[in-house]
């Protein structure tokens, strides 16, 4: 797994790069999505790749929710954040807690499995966690159909602190299964600047390869849309445990 500055060393500048209040859409369609098989009942969730807990932020009322992953740093932003759910440090490939839940989610942090073995264990963890009627939702940025080079602008302001960025992704084998994304930003607090170029190297799978690893863990699939912005949606993957 790769050392990443982004979640080991700028934690204090994460929820500027990442506000909470930005996932709200497409958590909401999480949980609706989760509602649509296990019912309005009262529910556990456990996170893979939970990150710094923004998606937990909008779920907590909902679920009673189980947060995992491999940067202590991340954990420590998310236990700030959501002081009352249970946190465990773990690799979302190997992690066994012994229980199961009724919804398990994994976000984006999935991109960081970068080879066919490595989907397939962290999709093997999310199935030995899920609790037979109960589903799991799989949400990656994207998939190898589809990819087509892009940048996005980053810019947050927070008191004395501002940030200004880009996130750009590109492909540059597009016979292999992996991505390329870099991050270039500036950080400016008070009269000081600092800059950070980081390249992030994630998976990238075709819908096929998706569909076959999910049902051959044993879930049964499906999709549903997922908000992006206000215009545009994107489809991501159901999986139930029967």
């Amino acid at each position: 797994m790769q050392r990443l500055a982004l979640y080991h060393d700028l934690g204090d500048w994460y929820r500027l790069l990442d506000p909470p209040l930005d996932h709200a859409d497409e958590v909401e369609s999480y949980r609706r999505a989760f509602e649509s098989v296990i019912g309005a009942r009262e529910a556990t969730l456990l996170e893979l790749g939970a990150g710094a807990g923004h998606n937990a932020f909008h779920l907590k009322s909902r679920f009673r929710c189980t947060l995992s992953d491999v940067s202590e740093p991340m954990l420590a932003l998310s236990r700030a954040l959501n002081p009352e759910c249970e946190h465990v440090a773990g690799d979302m490939r190997t992690l066994r807690l012994d229980r199961t839940f009724d919804a398990v989610l994994v976000h984006d942090a999935i991109m960081y499995m970068t080879t066919r073995a490595d989907l397939e264990a962290a999709i093997a963890t999310a199935y030995a966690h899920t609790a037979p009627g109960g589903a799991a939702v799989f949400a990656p940025d994207g998939a190898l159909d589809t990819f087509v080079e892009h940048a996005n602008l980053l810019e947050a302001d927070q008191g004395l602190r501002s940030l200004r960025g880009l996130e750009w992704a590109w492909d540059p084998n597009p016979a292999d299964e992996q991505v390329t994304v870099e991050y270039a930003l500036l950080m400016r607090e008070g009269g000081t600047v600092r800059s950070l170029h980081e390249r992030h190297v994630c998976g990238l799978f075709r819908d096929a390869t998706w569909l076959a690893v999910l049902r051959g863990a044993g879930y049964v699939v499906s999709r549903f849309e997922r908000p992006l912005d206000e215009a545009s949606c994107d489809r991501v993957f159901l999986a139930r445990r029967p």
